[in-house]
């Protein structure tokens, strides 16, 4: 058997995260795996030697580009059978669809964006036709589809690096951080917004956000005529993001949409007080009971927000509570776990 797992590159972001996991996991058990990149060159993950990494074209703006990527992912479909198709994404599945046509390929897609947001809803009901079998992120993501989908589905989370550092010290920084690309998706005015009501009140605190994406100049931009700028950090891209926010004061998810933030697993994970929005998708209330390991806020809601950040900074005693009852996600998350369940959908 040998997987294959589609992507457009792996510069940085939560689902390449977890298909390097997944793929240095597999790899450690002598399964075969092969990295399809079919729109990018480079990695900024750490891949086990025995992953294979195949370069199947650099960009496609043109249709001339995109007709191309697709014969040479139709050579390699045609000239390796035993295999499967692991996409996490519409268009990859797309193209794997198409690429397979007249072949009989095992194709299994971790479903992970919002389907009301799908740019291509036409192209991906017909390709999701062709799937063999589905992960689904949260039961509101795959009861979204109908019964035929539905059935060939199944709930799964994502993994947890085992590797990831835990706070060893009592204190914490006075840092409230987010990580994730700077997307409007990720509503990063709402935490802005909701900064600015919190820093009047706790002026020691700062806020640093991690990331990169189409939305940074717009934001920072917006960061200035907040008044904002002399508190806050744009960092950008950092592939050791873990080491550098593990003692912060608090991690803020403010999404409009989420299936699982790969980011605020991972703050759960380090034990640092989380808050996250309610959002669309499911899987931030999937994972944080409100008040036990963390706090649910309303989306869109600046004030709610703020008021959960002014608790977690006023209160040691619930910051305390929320950090030691979110690291025992890491059992539960664990690569481990996850890759066994992944592979018994592919068997």
């Amino acid at each position: 058997m040998k997987i294959v797992f589609l992507i457009a590159d792996m510069q940085g972001g939560g689902t390449e995260r977890v298909i390097a996991m997944l793929a240095n996991e597999y790899a450690r058990r002598d399964i075969s795996v092969v990295i399809m990149q079919i729109a990018g060159h480079k990695s900024v993950y750490h891949l086990d030697e025995r992953v294979e990494v195949l370069i199947i074209a650099k960009s496609s703006p043109t249709l001339a580009d995109k007709i191309i990527r697709l014969k040479r992912m139709r050579s390699y479909f045609r000239k390796n059978k035993d295999i499967i198709i692991f996409s996490p994404g519409t268009i990859t599945t797309i193209y794997a669809a198409a690429a397979t046509l007249a072949m009989k390929r095992f194709i299994f897609v971790s479903e992970r964006v919002d389907p009301e947001c799908c740019p291509h809803p036409k192209w991906r009901d017909w390709a999701y036709k062709r799937v063999d079998r589905f992960a689904f992120q949260t039961e509101e993501l795959r009861n979204y589809y109908p019964p035929g989908i539905r059935a060939k589905g199944t709930i799964v989370m994502n993994p947890v690096a085992g590797d990831i550092p835990k706070r060893t010290g009592n204190s914490r920084a006075m840092t409230v951080v987010a990580v994730g690309r700077l997307h409007e998706q990720k509503n990063y005015p709402l935490l802005l917004a909701a900064f600015k009501i919190f820093v009047a009140e706790f002026p020691d605190y700062s806020l640093h956000i991690y990331g990169e994406g189409p939305k940074e100049r717009e934001l920072k931009e917006l960061t200035e005529e907040m008044g904002l700028t002399a508190v806050t950090t744009w960092h950008g891209f950092v592939p050791d993001v873990q080491m550098q926010i593990v003692d912060s004061g608090m991690f803020v998810l403010s999404s409009d949409y989420e299936g699982i933030a790969n980011s605020m697993l991972e703050a759960l994970a380090m034990g640092i007080p989380t808050i996250a929005t309610d959002s669309v998708g499911g899987g931030n209330r999937v994972h944080i009971e409100d008040g036990i390991n963390g706090l649910l806020v309303p989306m869109k809601d600046e004030k709610a927000l703020a008021q959960a950040m002014k608790r977690i900074a006023s209160d040691e005693v619930l910051a305390t509570r929320l950090s030691d009852e979110a690291i025992k996600i890491r059992e539960s998350n664990s690569v481990k776990e996850i890759a066994d369940q992944f592979l018994a959908l592919m068997e």
